[in-house]
């Protein structure tokens, strides 16, 4: 009997999420659906699955608001999965990556992306932005755009409004980007290696890349490619750093409540400082580099990684009330354009100190 009524609570509550973790499937399973209408009506998904189920969630919290039974389950899929799909994508990178782009860009890329989030947050602080959509903001210009808001959002506590309004903007700009980049590299007379190189210091995602320097040949989409994965690389880092710094709010008042208990309040600090899925991204980036992941289950890791991102971007949707994002709006996009001019100037002046042009 006693062993019955223990197993209760867990099995209650798995049944107390099902419901909402199952409206964020249904909302994911419209994001894919509009995905798939893109590539037939224009030959390409402008929009990702990503950002049409932030979209679509939003659309549905503003017409309904969930009650406490599906609360549990879109609370759930917002943060647990967001924080699984962070340590799942450390499997996509590789160290080798780093010694194939060379210590000179290597470095350089490092330094693009420090600078950038510390002037985009500038920025962002200028014009009014609370410091956590402001980070937000940053680390989606200079890493990778929306994956970047996901992965950093957990990290700095910020909250569905926060990360809505962030990709929202961004993935609308990032659209805006990979068409008007490659008339900008043709204007400035660009080679191939200095254009990809600029793609990939600025466009957001591997897939905008692409895109984005395929119009200048074999040479810019290479260069882009490899840029942006060390770009990418950078994630992990930063949201390292970020777990230092952005201490969980009130650990310092339960601290303050164990005070006469020094080893207690220490083994709380330490347990708190770095998030448990940004240790399990850095082990799945080590395992990759020792080739401890069998190729043939790369392809499925990734594709796992995306539905989850893809579902927590659903329930983050269903949190929303679309009046904070309005209002946020004008501050939001003049945050992502100056920011974006920004990373582009840093870029550039990176690339001639490199010699690429």
């Amino acid at each position: 009997m006693h062993t019955s009524s223990s197993s209760t609570p867990g099995a209650t509550r798995r049944l107390v999420i099902l419901p909402g973790i199952a409206l964020c499937l249904a909302v994911t399973a419209g994001a894919y659906a509009l995905e798939s209408a893109e590539q037939v009506v224009f030959g390409r998904a402008w929009l990702e699955s990503l950002v049409l189920a932030i979209l679509i969630g939003t659309a549905v919290r503003s017409l309904w608001a969930p009650s406490q039974t599906w609360r549990a389950g879109i609370a759930f899929s917002a943060k647990c999965l967001l924080e699984v799909a962070v340590v799942l994508l450390g499997a996509s990178v590789s160290a080798t990556t780093l010694f194939a782009a060379g210590p000179a860009l290597l470095m350089g890329i490092a330094g693009v992306v420090a600078l950038a989030i510390l002037l985009s947050f500038g920025i962002g602080r200028l014009l009014g932005l609370p410091p956590r959509m402001a980070l937000l903001v940053a680390c989606g210009n200079s890493i990778c755009g929306n994956s970047a808001i996901a992965a950093v959002a957990p990290v700095i506590g910020a909250d569905g409004d926060d990360v809505a309004a962030s990709i929202a903007f961004t993935a609308v700009l990032g659209v805006v980007v990979v068409l008007a980049l490659p008339l900008f590299g043709i204007a400035l007379g660009m080679g191939g290696t200095a254009y990809g190189a600029l793609a990939g210091l600025t466009v957001y995602a591997v897939p905008q890349v692409i895109a984005a320097t395929s119009p200048l040949g074999a040479a810019a989409v290479q260069m882009g490619t490899l840029v942006k994965l060390v770009r990418v690389l950078m994630l992990g880092p930063v949201c390292l750093v970020l777990s230092l710094v952005a201490r969980p709010a009130g650990k310092a008042a339960l601290g303050e409540r164990n005070a006469d208990d020094e080893h207690i309040r220490e083994r709380l600090r330490l347990a708190h400082l770095i998030p448990w899925f940004i240790l399990g991204f850095l082990s799945l980036v080590a395992c990759r580099s020792l080739g401890l992941i069998p190729t043939m289950a790369l392809e499925p890791l990734g594709h796992a990684t995306t539905l989850l991102t893809v579902v927590s971007m659903a329930a983050l949707g269903l949190g929303v009330d679309i009046r904070t994002v309005v209002r946020a709006g004008e501050r939001v996009t003049a945050a992502v354009i100056l920011s974006l001019i920004g990373l582009g100037a840093i870029s550039l002046m990176l690339i001639h100190l490199l010699h690429l042009a």
